[in-house]
């Protein structure tokens, strides 16, 4: 990517529309403006212009047209948005219009935002925080990527990294001015408090998983024998037709899931082939990925129907027995739960029973650390003071204890993109929208 070009791209839905926003930045938005629109509008205020193509003179719409100076833009640059009427001609008479101009060109995916985290306008974070409220389905995901793009786990991780920084410089007073008289004598036993109390904080964000689990949505796997009641069960929880119901063995031979918002969190609901011996090759592969989800999955729904021959439940982190058919008259009594899914009996209970099971993973949106790459920079800024800590309890080289300080002040840094993250970058800015 250049970043001296001006780019351009919609910044709204495809599709017909009422309007359809484009947005301009770089250095020659300003330009843009002046050859599409005349007159250059007041800082931050809409007004009405005709657009033209500066290669014609011909109108080509009649446009709301904003003008925001950089720094105080949302990418840092000179920025510029035209709001067009947005008929499927307009828009494209537009975008080539804009397209033919010198040193103007589409963005790519992610580049106004891209040019926003490189101008300091947000840290990395908060980079994902807006990615994440784009995605979000559901309220406690919303809630979550507020308070990330907000800056809750930037603000901590800063917080963090400057007391690693006090740390080393004590270490490197203590190593290169031992010797002064104004050097405390007791230096290394405020250094290993310092350890501890950054070390004590940074393990509390780690013990909580919720953050994560919230972003990738609690994985509730229906598991059982053939027509043990799965399917009906799985389109009772989605409202919907979503899996074929039939009263012959082994119709469902894939998985097939469904993401549903329980109290405002996101459940990926799994139905899964019924677990039997089968000398079908296709209903083979089928019980085989129904273990495997079943073993990979949060919660494990166990189906078993009132006439028996369930068979042994499939090895699973949590798993609840629950009693299918209750409306036959034949209720199991050795079941956490009994439903019947066709009449909705025993339904709310399962309902209530699945979100508070999400309730106790992900919590409601508040945890601090919401990806892998977050816990895992954490990880080992974590284990690098550990590792300061015991040469300095050992005792060791002071240089060894400084260079274990310096390591974990920089994984904390690859948190809000303190230090090189071109890795982590490009895999960050491929998943946003053109026009973000």
């Amino acid at each position: 990517m250049r970043s001296d070009d001006t780019i351009f791209a919609m910044a709204s839905g495809q599709g017909r529309a009422a309007v359809c926003l484009i947005r301009i930045s770089g250095p020659g938005s300003r330009g843009v403006l002046e050859r599409m629109g005349g007159d250059l509008p007041p800082p931050r205020r809409a007004v009405v212009r005709t657009l033209r193509d500066p290669a014609t003179g011909e109108p080509l719409d009649q446009a709301l047209v904003l003008w925001m100076p950089g720094p105080r833009s949302f990418t840092g640059e000179d920025q510029a948005e035209l709001h067009i009427h947005g008929g499927l001609a307009t828009r494209a008479a537009v975008l080539r219009a804009l397209g033919h101009l010198d040193g103007c060109r589409p963005a790519e995916a992610g580049e106004f935002t891209r040019r926003a985290f490189l101008n300091g306008r947000m840290d990395l974070t908060q980079v994902e925080g807006l990615a994440d409220i784009i995605d979000a389905e559901t309220e406690a995901q919303r809630r979550q990527a507020m308070l990330q793009l907000g800056g809750r786990l930037g603000h901590a991780a800063e917080e963090w990294r400057e007391s690693i920084l006090q740390v080393l410089a004590l270490l490197e007073a203590s190593l290169d001015f031992s010797d002064e008289g104004d050097v405390p004598e007791d230096l290394e036993a405020d250094i290993l408090r310092m350890i501890g109390a950054v070390q004590d904080r940074i393990g509390h964000a780690l013990a909580s998983r919720s953050g994560e689990r919230l972003r990738e949505g609690l994985t509730v796997v229906l598991a059982g024998p053939p027509n043990a009641g799965k399917s009906t069960l799985l389109n009772a929880l989605a409202q919907r037709d979503v899996a074929i119901v039939s009263p012959i063995a082994g119709t469902t031979r894939d998985v097939i899931e469904v993401h549903c918002d329980l109290g405002g969190l996101p459940v990926i609901i799994v139905d899964t082939a019924g677990l039997r011996e089968s000398a079908d090759l296709i209903e083979q592969e089928g019980v085989s990925r129904a273990r495997a989800r079943a073993q990979d999955a949060d919660l494990v729904l166990w189906l078993v129907p009132p006439e028996g021959g369930d068979g042994p439940p499939p090895p699973a982190r949590r798993l609840l027995k629950v009693g299918t058919k209750a409306d036959l008259n034949r209720i199991r009594h050795d079941c956490d739960l009994t439903i019947a899914a066709a009449t909705g009996q025993g339904l709310p209970e399962l309902i209530r029973l699945l979100e508070a099971e999400a309730v106790g993973a992900m919590g409601q949106g508040d945890a601090v650390i919401t990806r892998e790459r977050h816990r895992k920079a954490l990880s080992r800024a974590h284990e690098s003071l550990d590792r300061a800590r015991a040469i300095l309890a050992g005792p060791g080289p002071l240089e060894l204890a400084a260079e274990e300080v310096r390591l974990a002040s920089r994984a904390i840094g690859e948190i809000t993109g303190r230090v090189d993250v071109e890795d982590v970058l490009d895999r960050l800015f491929s998943s946003f929208c053109i026009g973000k």
